[in-house]
């Protein structure tokens, strides 16, 4: 029988810091050192004035390895904050992808229908590719990549995932 506490789950931290050379390197080495996986790694200044910027990390861990890693990165002297948004209310999370599929005639035809129904926008056409832009949840963009497979996908370049919390709050 397992318990809550055994079960692994995805989280998403948000990481506030400063904006100085080697912070990215100390933030990566302390998941690397520890054998933790880092999903999907997103960093942006987000405040030039202060010179802070935004990491956000997607982590799969259990309870008590998502906060022994919350604890360790608050630890790092150049960061601020670190917020678990998994614990917030139904945090806002996007992502940005390019993806690029090959095809002529029905395929082509299709690709475009699919995407239209995605809310993808095409962004370069030729006669033989069409590159299209794709915003949404990871999820989506999954779906989306899945089902142009198909059709000739022949390349994806992704962001990674862009988060924020709900409400007045702020990081």
């Amino acid at each position: 029988m397992t318990h809550d506490a055994d079960q692994t789950a995805q989280h998403t931290l948000s990481v506030l810091v400063d904006n100085e050379p080697g912070v990215l390197a100390r933030v990566i080495g302390l998941f690397s050192g520890r054998g933790y996986n880092i999903d999907s790694l997103t960093v942006s200044e987000t405040e030039h004035e202060k010179h802070l910027s935004r990491i956000t990390i997607v982590t799969t861990g259990t309870p008590a390895v998502i906060e022994q890693i919350r604890a360790q990165l608050e630890r790092i002297v150049p960061v601020h904050r670190v917020v678990d948004l998994t614990l917030t209310n139904r945090p806002l999370e996007r992502e940005l992808a390019l993806v690029k599929v090959s095809g002529r005639g029905e395929n082509r035809v299709e690709a475009l229908r699919l995407a239209d129904a995605y809310k993808a926008s095409v962004v370069d056409a030729t006669t033989n590719h069409l590159v299209f832009e794709i915003t949404g949840r990871a999820t989506k963009i999954e779906e989306f990549v899945a089902i142009m497979k198909p059709l000739g996908l022949v390349e994806v370049a992704r962001t990674g995932l862009a988060a924020l919390q709900r409400g007045p709050q702020a990081l």
